[in-house]
Parts: C-alpha cells; structure tokens; sequence
C-alpha cells in the first residue's frame, strides 16, 4: 500500500516482521475474542490478528487508510472498518454482553489523552496491548521515589495492572520516529485494589500534587488537603508526591473528598 505517513496524525508505520511476530504472539488472540484494534495503519499486524480471532474491529481516523486495509484483509475473515477518532470513539457501543480486547500503536502526540479515554471505559475491557513511547512506558510502569514515577504512574496504576514487555527500536516504523518505543500491557482491575470515592477529585489531586515536583505536599495541595489531614493519613506534609505510592494517593482523596477543610 502506497500511502505517505501524515505528521499530523502521528503516523509511523510498524513493518519490521520480528516485531510483529513478537506482537502477535503477546496478545495471543483466540477465535471467539472481540478485539478492537486502535489505529491499524497499514495493516502490520491486522491481518495476523483478524486470522487468529476470525473477526476483529478496527479504528481507524485516516480515510485513505481505510480501502486498502479493506482489500488487504479480504478473505481473512470479518473485518469491521470504523473511519473514527478514537478519542470520540464508544468502545462500549460495539459488544455489550463481551468485554474487549484493545490493541494499538498508539500516536504519540495523542497518547497520554488517549489512554485516559481507555481508562474512562475500562468496564468494557479485558486487556489492553499497546505500542507507546519508551519514556511514556518508563513514566506508567515507574515505582515512587524515582524520576519517571509521576501522575501518569498513579493514574494508570490506580486503574489497571501494568506490565512493560519488551522494547522495540525506532527502525522498526516507517517513518522510524526520533525515539525507541515499548509493548506494554494494561490489565483493568477488578475489582480496585484501592476503590475510589470520587475519581475525579482523585485525578485532580494527582494533578495539583505533581504540577511542581519539587513543592512539598504542604504546598502543592494547598488549598485542597489541609496539613491536619496529611498528618492523619500518616503522610508527612513536607513529603514531596513523588514519595507516595498509588494506595497512598488514593487513601488521602478519599478522605479528602468529604473532609471539609478548616476555616
């Protein structure tokens, strides 16, 4: 397929067939599984995934990727074409008595909205596969206390298991992007290990928390924890957020969230 990678999409096209081998055998799709495939591309491993499932459900936003993909999976299968952005897109719309399998190069210009926009219908889905950048793979799967642990680790982690899986270098894309990427695997929990009271005074914590990293607790929730509550929670208001772990964070909104603050 001739087809010239369009910058504004955040296209690079995945062709080296080792990885795609990897790929494929990670996700291990199995007939009678609703996978949804996030930005087929060109179809790399679109037709392995549509021979192993017997169907399969992709999502793409480019319209001159659509026939192509159509005329290079003919006969492999069922494949449904959905010419959409996935940030708009209703994953629970497609199966509502199964859950689904996501898999995708995610573009990386988009990828940090996109995987919240995953996480917002996380009760829809069984497992999620995904081609990101290796920095935004280190920064999920980083413990506290380390430089990549910030609010993407807390906020994926609060929601899903995460398991890094392997790495793959930037000449395995056309065109090869200026960074190496990572396969990561994204595992819903059920239930929440650390159920959360109000989700999203939870995201805007986390936020507020990590805006300076070097503020301390004290003072990067200012206005929204009071210091007594830190205290009672058995955190230390002179901590700095990267210092707490994904239960820790979740504890102190919970209690946050109906905890008046002092006059």
């Amino acid at each position: 397929m001739k087809h010239r990678p369009r910058k504004r999409f955040g296209q690079h096209f995945l062709h080296d067939p080792h990885t795609i081998r990897r790929v494929l055998a990670v996700v291990d799709p199995e007939p009678g599984d609703r996978v949804v495939e996030i930005g087929p591309g060109q179809g790399a491993i679109t037709t392995g995934l549509l021979r192993a499932a017997g169907n399969l459900d992709v999502v793409e936003l480019d319209r001159d990727l659509i026939e192509p993909l159509a005329h290079r999976c003919a006969g492999l299968g069922e494949l449904t074409l959905h010419r959409a952005d996935a940030l708009d897109f209703d994953l629970r719309s497609l199966y509502p008595d199964q859950r689904l399998r996501l898999i995708g190069n995610l573009p990386y210009n988009i990828s940090t909205p996109l995987l919240f926009r995953f996480l917002d219908q996380a009760d829809c889905i069984d497992d999620m596969h995904f081609m990101l950048q290796k920095e935004v793979v280190a920064r999920i799967t980083a413990t506290p206390g380390t430089k990549a642990y910030g609010r993407l680790s807390v906020m994926i982690r609060t929601y899903c298991r995460a398991e890094p899986l392997f790495y793959i270098g930037s000449g395995a894309f056309t065109p090869a992007p200026k960074v190496d990427s990572g396969f990561l695997r994204l595992i819903p929990h059920r239930p929440l290990p650390y159920p959360v009271q109000d989700p999203s005074f939870l995201a805007h914590l986390v936020t507020r928390a990590f805006a300076q990293r070097r503020k301390t607790l004290r003072n990067s929730l200012q206005g929204l924890v009071d210091t007594q509550l830190l205290w009672a929670q058995g955190l230390d208001p002179g901590q700095r957020a990267e210092e707490l772990s994904v239960a820790a964070f979740v504890r102190l909104a919970n209690a946050a969230c109906k905890t008046p603050l002092s006059p």
